[in-house]
């Protein structure tokens, strides 16, 4: 598990409290030659999901925004040091899953979504849905099935992430609502250019692409973006400046048969 030293000396390594498909924890040790040289700026995330990044680099000041709230709400919760009550059972059942399912779902139509309890229950769909999906219909329900694996661990005592967390701001919304000082480092790994990207209910277009693009190249300080690299998005952000670095991923391209590692981008900027 990847750790980067802070200003106070080592750090303890921390694994993220969710499962994340397309998490960037593989991508640490690459990020963290960019960051070291700039870890007393804030470091900003328009796009933080499972906190990966953030939890290896560990800066003392952070803006960590994601566009799914309850995510964010998770976050929000274990600040203050999320205990999930015994009362509420966690295990590796098919119906349960489903009955914890529907009561996450009814919170968020009732408006309890920001509540304990919607954060003990998102924690344990996460844990024990298929793949590890964070996915969200049109209504804004999640929708993922059962994961059916052989052992789940969990987690009810969160106390220790609060230390952590206690000098980092969460927000949920758009990246461009995000308040990015001149002197921040930001650093962006939005939904891949792919087909599926109902990561939230609204979604991530190629619109939306283009507009984050041009967003992040107006930012006056460090900038990083991390993506899969395909021909159009090398194509954006190189045209808007950005220098561009090819790493290989660490999964394979398999749709037509081809094992060899899928490329990622690094697109960065105002680093020299």
């Amino acid at each position: 598990m990847a750790a980067v030293a802070d200003l106070q000396g080592p750090t303890i390594p921390v694994r993220p409290p969710l499962k994340w498909a397309g998490g960037k924890r593989w991508l640490v040790p690459h990020l963290a030659e960019l960051w070291t040289a700039r870890r007393r700026s804030r470091l900003v995330e328009p796009f933080c999901g499972g906190l990966a990044v953030a939890l290896s680099l560990r800066p003392k000041r952070a803006l960590l925004n994601d566009i799914n709230p309850h995510a964010v709400h998770f976050y929000s919760w274990l600040k203050q040091g999320l205990k999930v009550n015994d009362g509420l059972e966690f295990d590796n059942c098919e119906a349960l899953y489903y009955k914890h399912r529907s009561r996450f779902n009814q919170l968020i139509s009732d408006g309890g979504a920001e509540s304990a309890e919607a954060a003990a229950l998102f924690y344990y769909l996460n844990r024990i849905c298929y793949n590890g999906l964070c996915r969200f219909n049109s209504s804004g329900h999640f929708n993922v099935p059962f994961g059916r694996y052989k052992r789940i661990n969990y987690k009810r005592d969160f106390s220790s992430y609060r230390c952590i967390l206690g000098n980092w701001q969460f927000s949920t919304g758009d990246f461009e609502q995000v308040s990015v000082e001149p002197d921040d480092f930001l650093y962006a790994d939005p939904s891949y250019d792919v087909e599926f990207r109902s990561y939230s209910k609204e979604g991530f277009s190629w619109d939306d692409q283009v507009r984050l693009a041009e967003w992040l190249s107006k930012h006056r300080g460090p900038t990083v973006l991390s993506n899969q690299a395909t021909d159009r998005i090398l194509r954006l952000y190189a045209k808007l400046g950005f220098k561009l670095r090819m790493i290989d991923a660490p999964r394979m391209i398999n749709c037509t048969g081809d094992r060899s590692p899928a490329k990622e981008v690094l697109a960065t900027r105002g680093l020299d």
